[in-house]
């Protein structure tokens, strides 16, 4: 029982490896733009009670291994993530207009898999 995570009225261990990519695999995650990325990750994940176990910032990719509430699901996560850190990358860092046209920096679709286990 170490392991589980509780709220009011639920116990879990609901953990997901979660991965996407930049747009068009644009190698853009370096020094300063990695480094914000970082922290707004660690930022949504904290308002939205998800715990960060594990996670890396690649040139052009992000892995994140995270414990998630039963109330939130991946999508709803991976949505929130995605598009305020492209939004907010996109306000902040003009270089990045450049390189991609339009409002996104991410692509499309994630990679998840969902780790866990239940002993009753």
């Amino acid at each position: 029982m170490e392991n589980y995570r509780k709220s009011s009225h639920t116990v879990y261990d609901i953990k997901y490896h979660i991965v996407w990519i930049t747009k068009y695999r644009k190698p853009i995650l370096r020094a300063d733009i990695a480094q914000r990325v970082r922290d707004l990750i660690r930022e949504i994940c904290r308002s939205s009670d998800v715990e960060i176990i594990k996670g890396h910032v690649s040139r052009d990719h992000v892995h994140i291994f995270v414990s998630v509430p039963p109330h939130l699901s991946v999508s709803q996560l991976v949505k929130s993530i995605k598009g305020k850190t492209s939004r907010k990358m996109m306000m902040e860092f003009k270089t990045l207009s450049r390189a991609f046209w339009g409002r996104h920096i991410w692509a499309r679709g994630i990679l998840c898999c969902q780790f866990g286990q239940c002993n009753g």
